[in-house]
């Protein structure tokens, strides 16, 4: 739509650098030099539909064969605050690279699948070299988030045999106190994504040792997640963002730190709890479901260095299928109240600890 009418459009960003690693594609982002209302216009001239999602920052999102795609116009920075910038609209593809943070973020694919690299970015990217556009310090002034970014970026696509770009790292050194200008609702977003990359733990211990991880979750420490990634590739568990961040401690306040739904803060407090409860993997499953008792079983693993059972597989489908035999109407007749209560919760236990092998009529006996 856009080549026909004479613009120029590409590819840009995540989908280019995800397509030429052969990884998973989550967001197509177009850019272009037609202006939003002008892409609005040919939209709806060729029956796509349009939404003026971020129209006034240059960008639509245009829905086709229920694919959204975002398009934004060629940009380039007027003036940053390290929160937000002003920006205005250009016609060079150079100027909207420089806008970018990071080299292997400020790749360029047309219709036909060639690639533009106005800034070198490829051979960072062959290298999975995680490295700042020109001025590092600058990049980060721009938006404080990026110091976040860097981390996340190298954690999911970066060399860990390598490790991080030092001049990076030398910039987010010297640029910490702006985290603090940040919203927490960008933090925490930021923090779940690095924590769901496949092995998280050379990045955050990156983090730890620039001072960033204090700044942002005082109190955390990030020494037992190569421990717990570890665990988690013998029990063949998927990553996951919320057992991870249990794994790094520092849970009081962490509701307003990372700004966590109330759904997720529950699912911290819990996991947290029951790390150091009794209760062994079948017992967990049975209570709560099988991925809750395996993250528990995971992270005592981790923290507490506790061996992870050969038979964790068969424990966990054994208590997430047991169901309890015993009604209380079972008991009515010779208890009620809180005697009803308590007496049903002894039979649970005495039938939770013969593995759930008891029956009604041995339990009630």
């Amino acid at each position: 739509m856009l080549n026909e009418a004479g613009h120029q459009a590409f590819f840009v960003g995540g989908c280019v650098r995800n397509e030429l690693l052969g990884a998973a594609i989550s967001d197509i982002d177009l850019a272009t030099d037609a202006h939003p209302e002008r892409v609005m216009e040919l939209a709806k001239m060729v029956g796509l539909k349009p939404v003026p999602t971020g129209a006034e920052h240059g960008t639509v999102t245009v829905v086709s064969d229920g694919l959204a795609c975002e398009v934004t116009t060629f940009r380039k920075d007027i003036e940053t605050d390290g929160r937000r910038a002003i920006v205005g609209f250009s016609q060079s593809i150079e100027d909207d690279a420089r806008r970018r943070d990071f080299t292997m973020n400020a790749l360029y694919a047309n219709a036909m699948g060639h690639v533009s690299d106005p800034l070198n970015g490829l051979p960072d990217l062959k290298a999975r070299r995680v490295r700042f556009i020109e001025d590092a310090d600058k990049r980060i002034r721009e938006d404080y988030l990026r110091i976040l970014r860097f981390f996340r970026f190298h954690a999911w696509y970066g060399d860990t045999e390598v490790g991080l770009d030092s001049i990076g790292l030398a910039a987010v050194s010297a640029n910490l106190s702006g985290l603090d200008t940040l919203s927490r609702e960008r933090v925490g977003h930021e923090v779940l994504k690095l924590l769901a990359a496949p092995d998280p733990a050379p990045a955050m211990a990156a983090m730890q040792m620039t001072g960033v991880l204090a700044r942002i979750l005082p109190g955390a420490d990030a020494t037992s997640l190569p421990v717990l990634v570890h665990c988690e590739e013998l029990a063949l568990a998927r990553p996951e963002a919320l057992r991870r961040l249990v794994c790094l401690g520092a849970i009081e306040g962490l509701k307003n730190l990372l700004r966590l739904s109330r759904k997720d803060t529950q699912r911290v407090e819990a996991l947290t709890k029951a790390i150091g409860a009794s209760a062994k993997a079948a017992e967990l499953a049975y209570r709560n479901d099988a991925g809750f008792a395996r993250d528990v079983i995971l992270l005592r693993c981790a923290l507490l260095e506790t061996a992870l059972p050969a038979t964790l597989e068969a424990d966990l489908k054994l208590g997430a299928q047991a169901q309890f035999p015993v009604k209380a109407r079972d008991l009515a007749g010779d208890y009620e109240g809180v005697a009803l209560g308590n007496r049903l919760k002894g039979i649970e236990t005495r039938w939770i600890a013969s593995g759930f092998r008891l029956s009604r009529k041995e339990l009630l006996a």
